[in-house]
């Protein structure tokens, strides 16, 4: 850019035009094909658990239904997985939106070599929220969002499910039932004795998944949203209870279940990369007001109804 000359002959410092960067812009195509990626293998594994429904613990010898309507049935499990995490980061953008603070569309994760079909999903927040009010509104969103819809799924896939006799041979995993899924079941089906076991329709599963993703978001911890949530509620405190959570998540792997391990680790390596301070709103000494303690409280009571201290534990009997 050249300099320019004013009236008298001097020379003045270019002119720069200063034009803000356009919010909300994202690669749709990208948003799409993870999208379609992940309803391939959600919809890949719901088939594999139909067929694992059908056969009540006993491995078949045949499919029990050609491939296509295996496919087709597969959809009660992606659908209604695919509802509940969309949901989730649809509350997160949509508040996103109302305060206008720049974010992306939601990130869908396929991952074929799992007993789920995907890693969940994420939106990317791409400037700081400047306040508290605006910080807690955005995480509870997602939670708040998710849970209202894994909740009616859940009772309905459960009234889908069996009672059925597990087999003195049976060797397999074992799903830890969150608080929420207890009551549940004991609501629908009753006290249920060894060795029966109840067959989760694939609906019920993807509910149960439902709840374990609500829990893990919502512990207190960095940039998850239960992090929001206790930074907000806390302020510069919230720092001793990412502390201490990431211990319970240490007591977790070593003690109730091994399924903890990869997370615990994900915990520890984001506090390494992002410090255990959540990044700083300009208000941060303001307390909020009793409605949102009140939807804090609410947030707190979901983590307890979603949360199990072993998700999945090898299950022998002989």
């Amino acid at each position: 850019m050249e300099p320019l000359r004013n009236d008298s002959g001097l020379l003045t410092p270019p002119q720069v035009v200063w034009q803000p960067r356009q919010k909300f812009r994202d690669r749709v195509w990208l948003h799409v094909v993870l999208f379609l990626l992940t309803v391939a293998m959600t919809t890949w594994v719901g088939a594999d658990q139909y067929v694992a429904f059908l056969s009540d613990f006993t491995p078949p010898a045949r499919l029990p239904l050609p491939i296509g309507a295996l496919l087709v049935r597969g959809f009660w499990y992606s659908g209604t997985i695919l509802a509940i995490l969309g949901c989730h980061e649809l509350g997160h953008y949509l508040a996103c939106r109302y305060y206008d603070v720049d974010a992306s569309l939601p990130f869908f994760l396929p991952f074929p070599i799992s007993i789920t079909g995907t890693l969940g999903a994420f939106i990317r927040i791409r400037e700081p929220i400047p306040t508290k009010r605006m910080l807690f509104d955005i995480g509870i969103a997602g939670p708040i969002a998710g849970f209202l819809v894994a909740l009616p799924a859940l009772f309905v896939g459960v009234a889908m499910s069996h009672v059925v006799r597990v087999p003195a041979d049976f060797t397999g995993f074992e799903l830890g039932e969150p608080l929420l899924f207890k009551i549940a079941e004991k609501m629908l089906w009753g006290t249920i004795a060894d060795p029966y076991s109840l067959n989760l329709h694939p609906m019920a599963f993807a509910a149960w998944f439902g709840l374990l993703a609500t829990a893990l978001n919502l512990f207190p911890i960095g940039q998850l949203d239960g992090g929001h949530i206790s930074y907000a509620v806390l302020g510069r405190y919230s720092t001793y209870l990412t502390f201490v959570m990431i211990g319970v998540a240490i007591v977790l792997a070593g003690y109730f279940s091994a399924s903890w391990i990869v997370w615990t680790g994900l915990m520890v390596a984001m506090l390494f990369m992002f410090g255990p301070r959540h990044p700083q709103v300009f208000d941060e000494h303001v307390p909020l007001d009793r409605t949102r303690l009140v939807l804090a409280g609410l947030a707190l009571l979901m983590f307890i109804l979603c949360f199990t201290p072993a998700p999945i534990s090898e299950l022998i009997r002989r």
